[in-house]
């Protein structure tokens, strides 16, 4: 698929691209190359192929959430570099 330099000036447009004559010749060709390789892609039948999101399965890897006891308040505050009784000291932001 040929583009026209109307067709790639708007993608430039879209794009926020401001290139030189030759850059634009250069971008033109890749992306006929790219719109090309599409076109075959889309004469293979895909009818019994099921959508997916991703090529490659993914899956959660996290911990499960369970329940158990938090580090106790002192035990907190222990290596603290400064504290105020029973909390964090902190230099004022506002």
């Amino acid at each position: 698929m040929k583009l026209t330099a109307e067709e790639l000036a708007k993608v430039a447009h879209l794009s926020r691209l401001d290139w030189s004559e030759q850059a634009a010749a250069t971008m033109g060709d890749s992306l006929d190359t790219i719109l090309t390789y599409m076109e075959t892609l889309n004469e293979v039948d895909t009818a019994e192929v099921a959508p997916t999101v991703h090529a490659v399965e993914l899956r959660n890897v996290w911990r499960e959430d369970e329940p158990h006891e938090s580090l106790a308040h002192e035990a907190a505050l222990q290596n603290a570099p400064e504290r105020n009784e029973e909390y964090f000291k902190v230099p004022k932001v506002i």
